[in-house]
């Protein structure tokens, strides 16, 4: 158990570290510091209560770049392996696939988690100087299950890169992570005022996608509301596990059927 344990951990490292050699990563990095200071400092119209209405800005744009990180890191993952066949020398050393896929996706998830917290910090402390308010506990709760919301999509985005080419992947996967925290509260909704062949597939489409809206805590943050119960956070992160880990068991055994 220990000699694979390292090999994950070494693994995962080696991920971790050619993601931040990639200069896409760090124009995210500088990108988002430099969009949220002044949306944080800006008073809308003079008055000071619409800040509140740039913070939801800033927050929507930590997640519109967190989630660009988390399906663009994972669905780089194997791709450039295939195609530089750097996948044959790792494979034939005593090491299994399912133990490189756990290494890459850890791999992808730590970096994509550190971006997170990079972008969450910076929100806090500029929200902090702002608003006086430094840190409340809503603001560990999103994050809480902004992380969650990472697991599933970096799972998702690396079964993606098994089956998909890179551009269809990241297009599919935008699509599904936009769809669904748009309208995934909705489908029930939707798909009552559909015909029966639509009926059904938006039904499918409710049972079967994740749903990424479940882990979206930026109205409580930006409006200070009262924080939601442990309970529900632990109730909604044993759902990212549970789907990140059909995912990631699905991905083992698209690539124990590949051929090299």
């Amino acid at each position: 158990m220990r000699p694979i344990a390292l090999q994950i951990s070494a693994l995962s490292k080696l991920a971790v570290l050619d993601l931040y050699r990639r200069k896409d990563l760090a124009v995210v990095f500088v990108l988002g510091g430099v969009i949220l200071a002044p949306l944080l400092f800006f008073t809308p119209f003079g008055v000071s209560t619409a800040s509140r209405y740039t913070n939801e800005l800033a927050l929507l744009l930590v997640w519109l770049f967190s989630a660009v990180i988390g399906l663009g890191v994972s669905a780089r993952l194997f791709p450039p392996e295939f195609e530089s066949r750097t996948i044959y020398p790792l494979l034939s050393k005593p090491v299994s696939r399912g133990t490189v896929l756990a290494g890459k996706y850890l791999g992808a998830l730590a970096a994509s988690l550190s971006a997170l917290a990079v972008f969450y910090a910076a929100y806090g402390l500029l929200a902090g100087v702002r608003q006086g308010v430094w840190f409340p506990l809503i603001f560990w709760q999103a994050l809480f299950l902004h992380a969650a919301f990472m697991v599933v999509v970096t799972a998702l985005s690396l079964l993606g890169s098994l089956t998909l080419t890179a551009s269809a992947n990241l297009t599919m996967c935008g699509l599904l992570t936009v769809g669904m925290l748009v309208f995934g509260q909705r489908l029930p909704e939707l798909a009552t005022a559909q015909p029966v062949p639509g009926k059904w597939v938006l039904y499918a489409i409710h049972w079967i996608a994740p749903h990424l809206e479940f882990f979206d805590l930026r109205q409580r943050l930006v409006h200070e509301w009262p924080p939601i119960g442990w309970g529900v956070c632990v109730a909604v992160w044993l759902y990212a596990l549970c789907y990140a880990a059909a995912c990631l068991a699905l991905a083992s055994v698209v690539l124990r059927r590949k051929k090299f």
